[in-house]
């Protein structure tokens, strides 16, 4: 395996068939028909690894109550492990990155499921690791427990897969004919974890994984989800919208990583960018205006609204929220406060809004010639405000196809990004250690 080139950014994609700009899929072309079968994801992930993409991302969500206020960008209609096993079979070289929420799941299963997608997949798989804050009245519950809870939960919760995941040591498997044992029993150790919200005995019923374990990221910039993600999390997904708090945020967390004794380049800090991208400056905000232009705004305002837990019928589209109604209360989230700053602190009305946030939920966005993006990216990464980017492509199939015809190569012509994947795993191409399997067991 040739070691990942350092001067080379990490690249995801964030796959949302619908377009990551809200109400995209109104836009001719989109092949909306299509959402929630394969042939249309598949051919966005053959566009990804075809580009040399290090992984494809799914979101997920078990509710239905963003759709029933009409945004079906972010949707279940594409159930991570279902979806991830059957691209698994059409794909070679891609990494492979599902969500599974800790408050919905239990981590025996988690860990099946994730262990053998990696073994399907030859050693491609991810897990992007959430809590979740709606959904719970489907899953017997009247509300959701207070967020330290869910960290809590969260925490044990990756704690006892790793586990699994290490109590078949890497040569358990002899495969031995003659004496009729497939496997050296005293190779393969129960875990009998006793905590506070699980009690599983183990082992898992699975060799191995081929990377030893499945790549994890987390997603949350909160105070606790800095401190699961930089305990555990091989990759960051974060919302930074801005180059200096983005400086900032990748220097605090590496050295978080630091002093837990992790070694600070097996943690790869991604945050998202949305590219809107033209031939010329013109042409690209040609494109902004046009997909401006197909934003719902009644729907944008219930969007906003829910959002920011906040009842917005009231206000004309020309009226700004009022600063009184925001909170500084940080149990809200980080997107909440990056809301409150447009809002408040750039004086965007509720119209603006709608609109900023349908390109960017709190990322950053930027229409340009592919030239001017990439440029900006590097000097993202020169400036060690990111290891690499989460694409968010604004409309599908067509932005995705400008981004991996027009971006990824002029990265690519400028050295910082592969043009032929180093290993076979998602660990090979992220440049990250392999995990030994040699654990404290109880």
């Amino acid at each position: 395996m040739t070691p990942k080139n350092p001067q080379h950014m990490v690249l995801t994609t964030f796959m949302l068939p619908a377009g990551y700009h809200k109400d995209s899929w109104r836009m001719d072309g989109s092949r909306s028909e299509e959402l929630a079968n394969l042939e249309f994801v598949y051919d966005l992930t053959k566009m990804a690894e075809d580009a040399k993409l290090d992984a494809i991302f799914f979101g997920d969500i078990v509710h239905a109550n963003t759709v029933m206020r009409g945004d079906i960008k972010m949707n279940g209609f594409y159930e991570p492990i279902s979806v991830l096993s059957a691209l698994a079979a059409r794909t070679k070289n891609i990494g492979l990155i599902g969500t599974v929420s800790t408050s919905f799941s239990e981590p025996y299963n988690l860990a099946r499921q994730m262990a053998g997608l990696d073994h399907m997949s030859g050693g491609r798989a991810g897990w992007n690791i959430v809590t979740s804050s709606d959904g719970f009245q489907n899953f017997g519950m009247d509300s959701a427990p207070d967020p330290v809870t869910r960290y809590r939960r969260a925490t044990e919760f990756v704690e006892v897969a790793n586990k699994l995941w290490d109590s078949w040591e890497d040569d358990a498997v002899t495969n031995d004919k003659e004496s009729a044992w497939y496997v050296d029993t005293d190779k393969i150790h129960p875990i009998n974890h006793d905590g506070e919200f699980f009690k599983v005995q183990g082992p898992i019923n699975m060799p191995r994984s081929p990377q030893g374990r499945p790549v994890l990221v987390q997603a949350g910039s909160s105070g606790p989800g800095m401190e699961l993600g930089s305990s555990v999390a091989d990759g960051i997904y974060t919302a930074q919208p801005l180059k200096e708090p983005s400086v900032e945020f990748y220097e605090k967390f590496k050295a978080m990583a630091a002093a837990k004794g992790r070694n600070p380049n097996d943690v790869k800090i991604i945050p998202g960018i949305l590219p809107i991208l033209g031939d010329t400056q013109a042409e690209a905000d040609e494109l902004v205006e046009e997909l401006a232009n197909h934003i719902h705004l009644e729907n944008g305002r219930v969007q906003v609204g829910a959002d920011l837990k906040m009842d917005l019928s009231s206000l004309d589209f020309n009226e700004k929220i009022p600063a009184e109604w925001f909170s500084d209360d940080p149990a809200l989230g980080s997107r909440y406060q990056i809301y409150r700053r447009k809002s408040v602190d750039q004086g965007m009305t509720l119209r603006e809004l709608i609109v900023d946030l349908a390109r960017s939920t709190g990322h950053q966005w930027m229409a340009g010639t592919a030239t001017a993006v990439a440029d900006r990216m590097i000097d993202w990464f020169d400036s060690k405000a990111c290891d690499g980017f989460n694409l968010n492509a604004p409309f599908n199939p067509g932005g995705f196809k400008l981004i991996c015809d027009k971006l990824v190569p002029e990265l690519q012509n400028r050295g910082y990004f592969r043009t032929e994947y180093e290993g076979t795993t998602l660990r090979d191409n992220f440049g990250l250690s392999y995990p030994s399997s040699i654990r404290s067991r109880v």
